[in-house]
Protein backbone atom coordinates (compact mmCIF):
# COMPACT_ATOMS: atom_id res chain seq x y z
CA UNK A 1 0.00 0.00 0.00
CA UNK A 2 1.26 3.33 -0.76
CA UNK A 3 0.33 6.27 0.67
CA UNK A 4 -3.06 6.79 3.23
CA UNK A 5 -5.71 6.76 0.66
CA UNK A 6 -6.33 2.55 1.11
CA UNK A 7 -6.68 3.30 4.97
CA UNK A 8 -10.06 3.73 6.70
CA UNK A 9 -10.31 4.83 10.03
CA UNK A 10 -13.33 3.86 12.27
CA UNK A 11 -14.33 3.05 16.26
CA UNK A 12 -12.92 -0.01 17.57
CA UNK A 13 -15.61 -2.97 18.23
CA UNK A 14 -15.26 -5.67 19.96
CA UNK A 15 -14.32 -8.11 16.57
CA UNK A 16 -10.89 -5.94 16.59
CA UNK A 17 -10.03 -7.25 19.69
CA UNK A 18 -7.60 -10.49 18.74
CA UNK A 19 -5.86 -8.30 16.32
CA UNK A 20 -5.38 -4.89 18.82
CA UNK A 21 -4.19 -7.46 21.76
CA UNK A 22 -1.65 -8.88 18.97
CA UNK A 23 -0.46 -5.40 17.88
CA UNK A 24 0.16 -4.51 21.69
CA UNK A 25 1.39 -7.30 22.33
CA UNK A 26 4.34 -7.02 19.47
CA UNK A 27 5.31 -3.43 21.57
CA UNK A 28 4.84 -5.26 25.06
CA UNK A 29 7.87 -7.85 24.04
CA UNK A 30 9.70 -5.73 21.65
CA UNK A 31 10.08 -2.10 22.74
CA UNK A 32 10.28 0.15 25.56
CA UNK A 33 7.06 2.08 23.88
CA UNK A 34 5.12 0.34 26.91
CA UNK A 35 5.64 -0.34 30.17
CA UNK A 36 3.79 -3.31 30.39
CA UNK A 37 6.16 -6.43 30.74
CA UNK A 38 3.61 -9.44 29.86
CA UNK A 39 1.98 -9.94 26.84
CA UNK A 40 -1.89 -10.39 27.37
CA UNK A 41 -4.49 -12.48 26.13
CA UNK A 42 -7.66 -10.76 24.26
CA UNK A 43 -9.35 -11.89 27.27
CA UNK A 44 -7.24 -9.86 29.52
CA UNK A 45 -7.50 -6.47 27.58
CA UNK A 46 -11.47 -6.78 26.87
CA UNK A 47 -12.38 -4.59 29.78
CA UNK A 48 -9.58 -2.18 28.34
CA UNK A 49 -11.48 -2.62 24.71
CA UNK A 50 -15.01 -1.97 26.85
CA UNK A 51 -13.86 0.80 28.47
CA UNK A 52 -13.74 2.65 25.05
CA UNK A 53 -17.41 3.28 23.41
CA UNK A 54 -18.03 4.98 20.47
CA UNK A 55 -19.25 7.94 22.75
CA UNK A 56 -17.95 9.97 25.55
CA UNK A 57 -14.17 11.33 26.31
CA UNK A 58 -12.88 7.87 26.05
CA UNK A 59 -12.47 6.85 22.52
CA UNK A 60 -10.53 3.94 20.86
CA UNK A 61 -10.27 4.50 16.82
CA UNK A 62 -8.57 2.13 14.49
CA UNK A 63 -6.97 2.26 11.18
CA UNK A 64 -7.56 -0.74 8.90
CA UNK A 65 -6.48 -1.28 5.15
CA UNK A 66 -9.49 -0.68 3.40
CA UNK A 67 -9.49 -4.11 0.97
CA UNK A 68 -8.11 -6.29 3.60
CA UNK A 69 -9.44 -5.33 6.76
CA UNK A 70 -6.10 -5.99 8.58
CA UNK A 71 -5.70 -3.80 11.36
CA UNK A 72 -2.72 -0.87 11.22
CA UNK A 73 -2.76 1.07 14.25
CA UNK A 74 -5.15 2.83 16.71
CA UNK A 75 -5.51 5.50 19.04
CA UNK A 76 -7.24 6.15 22.26
CA UNK A 77 -7.98 8.26 24.97
CA UNK A 78 -8.46 7.11 28.41
CA UNK A 79 -8.85 8.78 31.37
CA UNK A 80 -5.62 10.52 32.82
CA UNK A 81 -5.94 9.76 36.21
CA UNK A 82 -8.65 8.12 38.76
CA UNK A 83 -9.87 11.09 40.78
CA UNK A 84 -12.67 13.11 39.82
CA UNK A 85 -11.29 16.20 39.54
CA UNK A 86 -9.08 15.36 36.60
CA UNK A 87 -12.43 14.20 34.54
CA UNK A 88 -11.94 16.49 31.73
CA UNK A 89 -8.03 15.56 30.92
CA UNK A 90 -7.69 12.64 28.98
CA UNK A 91 -4.59 10.78 28.13
CA UNK A 92 -4.02 9.69 24.36
CA UNK A 93 -1.81 7.31 22.65
CA UNK A 94 -0.75 5.77 19.44
CA UNK A 95 0.49 2.29 18.33
CA UNK A 96 0.84 1.47 14.71
CA UNK A 97 1.17 -1.64 13.20
CA UNK A 98 5.23 -2.81 12.77
CA UNK A 99 5.68 -2.16 8.84
CA UNK A 100 3.39 0.59 8.97
CA UNK A 101 5.10 3.23 10.03
CA UNK A 102 5.91 6.61 8.33
CA UNK A 103 2.37 6.42 5.89
CA UNK A 104 0.86 9.22 7.64
CA UNK A 105 -1.38 6.24 10.13
CA UNK A 106 -0.36 7.97 13.04
CA UNK A 107 -1.83 10.99 11.85
CA UNK A 108 -4.71 10.10 10.37
CA UNK A 109 -5.83 8.07 13.74
CA UNK A 110 -5.12 11.53 15.89
CA UNK A 111 -6.78 13.70 13.76
CA UNK A 112 -10.49 10.81 13.66
CA UNK A 113 -9.43 11.25 17.32
CA UNK A 114 -9.42 14.54 17.86
CA UNK A 115 -12.36 15.33 15.37
CA UNK A 116 -14.51 12.93 17.81
CA UNK A 117 -13.58 14.53 21.12
CA UNK A 118 -14.34 18.07 19.84
CA UNK A 119 -17.82 18.13 21.30
CA UNK A 120 -16.52 16.43 24.24
CA UNK A 121 -15.82 18.39 28.00
CA UNK A 122 -12.26 18.36 27.81
CA UNK A 123 -9.30 20.65 28.34
CA UNK A 124 -6.20 19.04 28.32
CA UNK A 125 -5.00 16.00 26.69
CA UNK A 126 -1.47 14.69 27.70
CA UNK A 127 0.73 11.92 26.31
CA UNK A 128 3.74 10.00 27.66
CA UNK A 129 6.29 9.27 25.21
CA UNK A 130 9.24 6.71 26.33
CA UNK A 131 12.47 7.92 25.40
CA UNK A 132 13.91 8.19 23.04
CA UNK A 133 10.77 7.86 20.46
CA UNK A 134 11.79 11.20 18.28
CA UNK A 135 9.02 9.47 15.60
CA UNK A 136 6.31 10.16 18.37
CA UNK A 137 7.36 13.41 19.37
CA UNK A 138 7.39 14.19 15.87
CA UNK A 139 3.54 12.95 15.85
CA UNK A 140 2.38 14.99 19.10
CA UNK A 141 3.85 18.54 17.89
CA UNK A 142 2.09 18.17 14.92
CA UNK A 143 -1.17 17.76 16.94
CA UNK A 144 -0.20 21.07 18.69
CA UNK A 145 1.54 18.96 22.26
CA UNK A 146 3.82 20.66 24.13
CA UNK A 147 6.86 19.05 25.96
CA UNK A 148 5.91 20.02 29.53
CA UNK A 149 8.10 17.88 31.60
CA UNK A 150 10.34 14.58 31.47
CA UNK A 151 10.56 11.71 34.75
CA UNK A 152 13.90 10.78 34.68
CA UNK A 153 14.26 6.16 35.01
CA UNK A 154 11.25 6.08 35.68
CA UNK A 155 10.45 2.87 34.29
CA UNK A 156 12.76 -0.35 34.11
CA UNK A 157 12.68 -2.78 31.34
CA UNK A 158 14.76 -5.23 29.24
CA UNK A 159 17.59 -4.68 32.46
CA UNK A 160 17.68 -0.70 31.83
CA UNK A 161 15.81 2.32 32.87
CA UNK A 162 14.35 4.64 30.39
CA UNK A 163 12.93 8.42 30.72
CA UNK A 164 9.06 9.37 29.88
CA UNK A 165 8.85 12.69 27.93
CA UNK A 166 5.32 14.36 28.92
CA UNK A 167 3.43 16.01 26.90
CA UNK A 168 0.47 18.37 26.88
CA UNK A 169 -2.42 19.92 24.21
CA UNK A 170 -5.10 22.52 25.22
CA UNK A 171 -8.74 20.30 23.97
Amino acid sequence: MSGTAEVQVRPGVEADLKALTALYNHYVRETPITFDTEPFTPEERRPWLLSHPEDGPHRLRVATDADSQEILGYATSSPYRPKPAYGTSVETTVYVAPGAGGRGIGSLLYTSLFDALAGEDLHRAYAGIAQPNEASARLHARFGFRHVGTYREVGRKFGRYWDVAWYEKPL
